[in-house]
């Protein structure tokens, strides 16, 4: 087949940095007098919103004061900062060069949980500003994943049909989500820390450099 479009999930997908947000998160609940354990927020994390994720916290941890999304996302960032290192060093090297690869055969675009901000400047590090079409980050669009709407917003906005489009992703939610919309979807199995249900993708990989963009979406 010949895609109309790729829509490209980014934490997990092209940048490895959801542990890094866990871990963020964790000290965030921590330093406001809470408990919890990397493996609980990850199994929060993993594939999901800001918006939902904030939610979630808000929550389950009142300690929290109460703060917008907006107020804890500085809030966090400051944690993140402190684990984050070389931000380079976050780059999924294969999953960069098949979204190079790819841009070539149709418009490329990610569609993402993290605010749009981030979502910017993890494209920037990754070098492909260039051959990104579109980004929709948090509260860009209607519902997080699982449900379909940022994908088909994405759809939308690229003129394009969602029955053509392929969703490179690597969680349950995200799975589900491109599922839902009616796409065709790219599973990479990273083995996450966090066991992930790939159901319904059409294709499933440990890495992106296993596709032979050629003889899959070139004709």
């Amino acid at each position: 087949m010949k895609p109309a479009a790729f829509l490209f999930d980014l934490d997990g997908t092209l940048v490895d940095t959801e542990k890094v947000w866990a871990m963020a998160i964790v000290d965030m609940v921590v330093e406001a007098g809470g408990r919890t354990t990397l493996d609980d927020i990850l199994g929060m994390v993993i594939g999901r919103n800001w918006l939902d994720i904030h939610a979630a916290l808000q929550e389950r941890f009142p300690m929290l004061g109460g703060r917008s999304p907006m107020e804890d996302a500085v809030v966090l960032r400051s944690h993140y900062e402190a684990h984050a290192g070389d931000p380079r060093s976050m780059r999924i090297e294969d999953s960069i060069s098949f979204y190079r690869a790819v841009s070539a055969i149709a418009p490329c675009a990610v569609v993402s949980g993290s605010p749009s901000r981030d979502v910017a400047a993890a494209i920037e590090m990754c070098g492909l500003t260039d051959v990104t079409r579109l980004i929709l980050g948090a509260g860009d669009y209607a519902r997080g994943k699982p449900d379909p709407s940022g994908y088909l917003k994405a759809a939308e906005l690229l003129g394009v049909s969602p029955s053509g489009c392929v969703v490179v992703e690597d969680s349950t939610v995200g799975v589900k989500s491109g599922v839902a919309a009616g796409m065709k979807v790219l599973a990479l199995d990273r083995s996450n820390a966090v066991r992930q249900d790939y159901t319904g993708a059409t294709w499933r990989v440990g890495s992106l450099a296993e596709i032979d963009v050629g003889k899959e979406f070139g004709q």
